[in-house]
């Protein structure tokens, strides 16, 4: 914030005259989990990465599918 204004400081591709809503977080927390939550969070995303590094993978469009032909 600069004088009450807002500055970017990345550039965007959105349009001139674009309508942005500003959500404020109070200080430092982002969320509502504790300590724990955020532990398990940051672990499960880490595995997450690890097993796509590692081509452990399956095409959301693979899944979509399997799941419409399960709930025909």
């Amino acid at each position: 914030m600069r004088n009450g204004r807002l500055i970017l400081d990345e550039p965007t591709e959105l349009p001139e005259g674009a309508v942005v809503d500003l959500v404020a977080i109070g200080g430092d927390k982002l969320d509502e989990l504790d300590d724990d939550e955020r532990e398990a969070l940051h672990a499960a995303l880490a595995e997450g990465i690890a097993q796509d590094d590692a081509g452990d993978t399956v095409d959301a469009e693979e899944v979509l599918a399997h799941l419409r032909a399960r709930a025909s």
